[in-house]
């Protein structure tokens, strides 16, 4: 249970910052992270002696407990310990090109697709709902809870999902913009740091019968697209940039970002098994604040309105995942959730 974040359905009140991951200061190359990554790899855990479901099955839960994992193997430019800093080798690009040379060797040998971050169930969903949330948008409503809104199928959902161009942040293997093809979204771009995540998205993209996802090496924190998209997916990849010992500035290098890639009116999605939906809300909320602050220090919103109004806007979240309840709280270990760029 120690790795289970709790999701409060309409608390105000957001969790507070999760306990500290101590660090070492001796090993800082990176040769030697490439080696303890590897060391802690998928290898060990899922390694190819497993097969797939074990593997899905074991994989959010991996991803939750890293905030719990004493990581000694990485160096601290403080001397004493963040309280508010979460660090692990999931926030470092050395570890998941282990990660994912592993998995490209699996999948090469054995013709493994890899982890499903969260599991095959929360993919699923993530996929249909969002689906469900293009669709209404795409008819000018903007729900107010996605999950009883009835879905447009057949002919018109096709082609209203057809003019929505999507990018899939942190992509891994892919397999999320794969879902999203099968409920009938044609525009999809997934992008990684990772170049041997990208080799193996676009590996089994081609098996799969999906050669038109298109697939990019691309750091999202200093991404070199110059194209906006109506829809941006983040399932996990806010979470691994969190367990980054710098991930606090990280995370507002990520909203700095993304805020260049949802296009207006468009749509952010994200996923994350760290941060429930109330956190994911303030840190939007926080982000939106700083960028209003810096364009009256600029200026720049001095006489306009608009420039004040928020860019991200809260619009709804999944509500569908599992619940249970712990220390008097009902929560999920999954959150969804959706921000309306203005």
């Amino acid at each position: 249970m120690a790795g289970i974040r709790l999701q409060p359905e309409d608390s105000d009140v957001s969790q507070q910052a999760r306990a500290v991951a101590l660090s070492a200061v001796d090993l800082v190359s990176d040769d030697d992270r490439s080696i303890a990554a590897d060391s802690w790899s998928i290898k060990s855990e899922y390694g190819s002696t497993l097969d797939d479901d074990q593997r899905h099955a074991d994989a959010a839960e991996a991803l939750s407990n890293a905030n719990l994992r004493a990581t000694s193997d990485y160096s601290s430019d403080k001397d004493e310990p963040d309280s508010e800093a979460v660090s692990s080798m999931l926030g470092f690009q050395s570890y998941w090109d282990a990660a994912y040379t592993d998995e490209l060797t699996n999948f090469r040998e054995h013709g493994h697709a890899g982890e499903v971050w969260f599991g095959d169930d929360v993919m699923e969903v993530v996929a249909s709902w969002t689906k469900t949330l293009c669709i209404d948008i795409s008819q000018g409503r903007i729900p107010n809870h996605v999950d009883d809104v009835k879905e447009e199928t057949g002919e018109l959902g096709d082609k209203l999902l057809s003019s929505w161009n999507v990018l899939d942040i942190g992509t891994g293997n892919g397999l999320l913009l794969q879902e999203l093809a099968k409920q009938g979204f044609s525009d999809l771009t997934g992008t990684d740091y990772s170049e041997r995540g990208i080799n193996l998205a676009q590996s089994l993209a081609n098996r799969d019968g999906f050669p038109n996802i298109k697939f990019l090496v691309d750091d999202v924190l200093e991404t070199k697209l110059e194209q906006v998209f109506q829809l941006v997916m983040d399932k996990g990849t806010l979470d691994a940039i969190g367990l980054h010992p710098d991930g606090p500035v990280k995370r507002m290098m990520y909203w700095d970002s993304v805020s260049s890639l949802v296009a207006s009116g468009g749509i952010l999605v994200i996923t994350s098994c760290n941060s429930t939906k109330d956190e994911l809300v303030q840190e939007v909320e926080s982000f939106n604040q700083r960028k209003n602050a810096i364009a009256l220090e600029l200026e720049v919103a001095k006489d306009d309105e608009s420039c004040r109004e928020p860019l991200f806007r809260y619009v709804n979240h999944v509500r569908t995942y599992p619940t249970f309840m712990f220390g008097g709280s009902v929560g999920s270990r999954v959150a969804t959730v959706a921000f309306l760029r203005k």
